[in-house]
């Protein structure tokens, strides 16, 4: 079974066809560049770029950097323009694929989601937290495989500011940190923080970063709970979205 799934980022907007059985992409994916800025209008000519690219004609699962609640309404913007805030994600862009039935997920919880079925959290029980590395951190927390959504704990508070703007890939590119410092001195510091208040058995660590976790990972020390690299690497989101679309 195949059904289209599109991820929603500051930076880039990907989608393909997802193979459901297989939990992995039945076609290379197509992206474009999410729009400076990202309005609702904008974002919405984005992603119907990604699903004309293949022709698609059936549902399609769409993640959102922020919160998302009744599989449409949009609570929180903060790497988009704040217009998006309120907004029906799902009636809006319905529209603009020409009334394709669509769905609206959180971005980290659609790649939560993936990764718990059929990448590195596959069959763990406990609690497991799924972080996303980009422009942000995004998070999806999971007890004995239930997700917990819309948790942002990307948004805690570290060293007086907002955690992603401490420990985020972007950060690291923007400060111009070498991969150790900011593993040292950012990652180990939040991942810390996000352990002494949730005490999780596994972290998997997501987003681009993960295809690099060998520059990184290996200097994170003092961490009780097992850290691994998403083995759905940048394509969970994806993936995520269309098992949420197949579900509704």
């Amino acid at each position: 079974m195949q059904i289209f799934g599109v991820d929603i980022g500051g930076s880039g907007i990907k989608g393909a066809p997802v193979d459901l059985d297989r939990g992995d992409l039945a076609q290379e994916r197509h992206k474009v560049l999410t729009p400076q800025p990202a309005t609702p209008d904008g974002v919405a000519d984005g992603v119907k770029q990604v699903v004309d690219h293949f022709g698609w004609t059936g549902p399609v699962g769409v993640t959102f950097p922020g919160v998302v609640t009744g599989g449409a309404t949009i609570r929180t913007a903060a790497n988009v323009d704040d217009s998006w805030i309120d907004t029906d994600a799902r009636l809006l862009l319905g529209e603009r694929l020409g009334g394709l039935p669509v769905t609206v997920v959180n971005d980290a919880d659609a790649a939560g989601v993936a990764e718990m079925n059929f990448g590195a959290g596959r069959g763990r029980r406990g609690t497991v937290i799924v972080l996303t590395f980009g422009t942000g951190i995004g998070s999806a927390v999971f007890v004995d495989g239930v997700l917990v959504p819309n948790t942002e704990l990307g948004h805690l508070e570290l060293d007086g500011h907002d955690a992603e703007k401490r420990a985020s890939s972007k950060a690291r590119e923007d400060h111009d940190m070498t991969w150790e410092h900011w593993a040292v001195h950012r990652v180990r510091r939040y991942l810390a923080h996000v352990e002494m208040l949730f005490s999780p058995e596994l972290f998997i660590i997501g987003g681009g970063v993960s295809r690099k976790s060998h520059k990184f990972l290996p200097h994170i020390e003092g961490i009780k709970a097992e850290i691994v690299p998403a083995q759905l690497q940048n394509n969970a989101g994806i993936v995520g979205a269309a098992m949420r679309a197949a579900g509704h």
